[in-house]
């Protein structure tokens, strides 16, 4: 009996020893990664040699900072782009739009009139996917002045409007006050509209609208001018909204058109989530309620060519981050290489004095880690704050004819700034085991006498 514990003794002792020698060996890969790492090596030394190690670490690690920057800046830039772009057409337009079927209707075009459903409405608004509805209209109408004249699409809402959609555009001035007994003579221009008609916040304007039928005596078109007080002028950016439409009172168009009281254009839906536009629209149409005459179209069906051009963006922020990452491997696996080829010898005289393979692995293996690390932290805090300085200042300015917005808009997503710091480290960390794979080969007396 006494034989067994000191079998069990050994076993322990050679397992510890065994442990020690793992933790000796993990040490010293660390021990000589960090002095190549961050030696500073002089012409004094032996070999009257500065080490190249450092300098090609400082461009590997520049690279990738640059690489991880490029890619959260794209990404944020992108999603903002995006993401205020289409918040400007659904603050002016809403998210899903009934009317009567019109086939071949453009944006830019009256509605069909169709009767009020309070039931229909009602149900549509219990839904807690819908945010807000309401009804409106447009009219072609030419706004005049003592010098100039311009055609405008006259937009009307009622008083269940809610302006806090279009409050973030109004430039000057307050949104249209709706009257119960008659219809407001206030309207909302254009900034664009403002500086061709030279008009400015509670001027007075004439603005004039073709009736339906003709006037009795002439037999020609029955005009009908009106005069409105500018209470508001708004900018959306989009210049083929600014240039085309004013905000006036719904009444305004149902007594120009002969309508009763209960007709009108069309309703707009606003939605908490704009993502759930499509399936809203499609639910909202096989509504038992809802008249076969009718039609329910999201947004994006009315104006493809704004959401055609805001996905081209998607096409472009995939190939630039595509791009950059393949830089940011390629310099991670150049960055290695050289490092094994200028350090050949110290591979030969470790390997001969037993180092393991994987033992020296592990020292370029720790330089990859080192860079890719150092790298990714710095790249995503200068482009962080890059972004903060932009999202506050607005620095980066736009040409908003062309782009939409005047200043380039900015939207962090966290989740997707982890995903590239942590997609960042683990495809260079895998990509890297491949040059490291070049130590197997090296043979200790080719090695060492290697120049």
């Amino acid at each position: 009996m006494g034989e067994h514990p000191r079998k069990y003794r050994e076993q322990l002792t050679f397992a510890h020893y065994h442990e020690q020698d793992k933790n000796f060996i993990l040490k010293v890969a660390a021990f000589i990664a960090n002095r190549i790492a961050f030696s500073r090596a002089t012409k004094s030394e032996p070999g009257g040699k500065r080490s190249f190690s450092r300098f090609i670490i400082r461009i590997s690690i520049s690279a990738t900072i640059i690489s991880v920057a490029v890619m959260i800046i794209t990404l944020a830039f992108a999603n903002g782009f995006q993401q205020e772009v289409s918040q400007k057409v659904f603050s002016f337009w809403g998210h899903v739009r009934i009317q009567e079927k019109q086939p071949f209707k453009t944006l830019i075009a009256e509605e069909t009139p169709i009767v009020q459903k309070p039931s229909l409405v009602n149900e549509i608004r219990r839904d807690p996917r819908v945010e807000d509805i309401h009804p409106f209209a447009t009219k072609y109408g030419i706004l005049k002045t003592a010098e100039d004249v311009e055609g405008v699409m006259i937009k009307g809402f009622d008083s269940t409007y809610n302006f806090s959609h279009l409050r973030r555009f109004i430039k000057e001035g307050r949104p249209v006050r709706f009257n119960d007994s008659t219809y407001s003579r206030e309207i909302m221009i254009s900034v664009s509209t403002a500086k061709q008609l030279k008009l400015k916040l509670n001027d007075a304007v004439l603005i004039y609208f073709i009736r339906p039928g003709t006037n009795d005596d002439s037999g020609a078109p029955d005009i009908r001018p009106d005069k409105l007080k500018i209470c508001g002028i708004y900018q959306t950016g989009i210049e083929d909204y600014d240039k085309q439409f004013a905000i006036a009172d719904i009444q305004l168009i149902r007594r120009l058109n002969d309508w009763d009281p209960a007709q009108v254009g069309g309703y707009e839906i606003f939605l908490k989530n704009y993502e759930q536009t499509p399936e809203v629209s499609a639910e909202i149409y096989e509504l038992a309620d809802f008249p076969i005459t009718w039609d329910s179209q999201s947004v994006q069906e009315i104006s493809p060519n704004i959401f055609d051009w805001l996905n081209m963006q998607d096409t472009t922020r995939n190939v630039l981050i595509g791009f950059m990452m393949v830089v940011a491997i390629i310099n991670l696996i150049t960055c290695l290489i050289i490092l094994v080829l200028e350090r050949i010898r110290m591979i030969g005289i470790l390997k001969a004095l037993g180092a393991t393979d994987w033992t020296v692995q592990k020292i370029f293996l720790r330089h990859s880690l080192f860079i890719t690390v150092t790298g990714i932290v710095t790249g995503a805090a200068l482009a962080l704050g890059f972004l903060l300085l932009q999202k506050k200042t607005g620095f980066i300015k736009l040409n908003e004819e062309a782009y939409y917005l005047s200043e380039a808009a900015v939207d962090i997503v966290w989740w997707q700034v982890a995903i590239i710091c942590a997609g960042t480290l683990l495809v260079c960390f895998l990509v890297l085991m491949i040059p490291s794979i070049l130590v197997r080969k090296v043979q200790p007396v080719k090695a060492i006498g290697f120049r």
